[in-house]
């Protein structure tokens, strides 16, 4: 059999190694895809170390991984609109054949996208994981309407506030793009100040300092718009966001938030909290990503959604820990931290 390299979690917490694996067979509705470039996120760490996401690791030595881009090379049965040769992205998956810190995977045909013309591997593989949990927690988690909507999505909601918090964080960065084409505005978003400019060309309309208390964020806020909060987007989610986010929400207001909840809630306040998980082949998630997938392709090549700015690791796969050593340790800023499985390892 064919063998491949693979980053492979060991056990459950345990050390991450460069091994053998096999090359595997596409099967129904599958890619074989050959990965030049995997991109790291926070959820790759937290799959290794919290609870709450190594039980979704059914059996080890695992690979993790969820960003990837790359060549298509075999094709499984009943796929269409794919050739051998074809560049695309998409998003792994938990089990090692779906895992993109390796050298080859399978990919959901699906959920799979075609690179467009003067977009790089590097920048393709930014889309998957953060544009998904962005994409679902506006249009799944908020309950608003697609882009795609017949005779809605597209401009739909001018003149209502949206408040995304985090809007340097890679989930950030999409959501603000979406929210520009749904219409929102003001688009408001906490973030470091030195990224207002980035921020405003992705369609932030307004940057509150991100080092301020939190428990300032209504009245900073309320400087900018005296209309009701109906819909916020923590991209961050950590318990302290969380519960400013709940807080700032008015009566009837929404929620979205991507990690485990961890903020209290008051009865009777009318205020509705969603968690989104951002992976294509969660319950009622598949339909909608399927839909967006067909159409991402061109919102790129139009620059409705723009990739994020890439940082690429050193020391192919091997490279791999320590840059999600950086992600834990908030070391990231604004960039994508991109790995490449065919790079030589020292």
């Amino acid at each position: 059999m064919s063998t491949q390299k693979a980053l492979y979690l060991l056990e459950a917490k345990g050390r991450l190694a460069v091994g053998d694996a096999p090359i595997y067979n596409p099967g129904a509705g599958e890619l074989l895809v050959k990965l030049y470039a995997t991109a790291l996120n926070p959820v790759d760490w937290k799959f290794i170390e919290q609870d709450v996401f190594v039980q979704f690791l059914s059996s080890y030595p695992a690979v993790v991984g969820s960003d990837g881009a790359g060549e298509v090379v075999e094709i499984g049965e009943g796929v269409t609109g794919f050739e051998k040769g074809d560049k695309v992205f998409f998003q792994g998956g938990y089990e090692p054949k779906y895992g993109t810190f390796q050298q080859y995977t399978l990919a959901d045909a699906g959920a799979t996208a075609k690179i467009p013309e003067g977009i790089s591997y590097d920048q393709a593989s930014t889309f998957p994981v953060a544009l998904t949990a962005a994409y679902l927690g506006l249009y799944k988690g908020l309950g608003l309407a697609p882009l795609t909507a017949a005779g809605r999505g597209i401009g739909a909601y001018a003149n209502t506030p949206l408040v995304i918090i985090g809007g340097s964080s890679n989930v950030g960065q999409f959501a603000l793009q979406l929210a520009q084409a749904s219409g929102f505005s003001p688009i408001i978003t906490t973030a470091s100040l030195k990224h207002t400019e980035f921020l405003k060309s992705l369609g932030a309309t307004h940057i509150i300092d991100r080092k301020i208390p939190l428990s300032s964020l209504p009245s900073e806020v309320a400087k900018i718009t005296d209309k009701s909060i109906l819909h916020v987007l923590d991209a961050i989610s950590l318990s302290d966001t969380q519960q400013a986010s709940y807080d700032l929400l008015s009566h009837g207001g929404k929620l979205t938030i991507v990690l485990h909840k961890t903020l209290t809630q008051k009865e009777g306040d009318g205020k509705e909290v969603v968690h989104i998980v951002g992976v294509r082949n969660h319950p009622g998630h598949r339909e909608l990503l399927v839909d967006g997938y067909k159409h991402w392709p061109e919102w790129v090549k139009t620059g409705l959604l723009r990739p994020s700015q890439v940082e690429v690791v050193s020391n192919g796969l091997a490279g791999i820990p320590d840059g999600l050593k950086r992600l834990q340790n908030d070391q990231v800023s604004g960039v994508k931290l991109v790995a490449h499985p065919f790079d030589p390892i020292a």
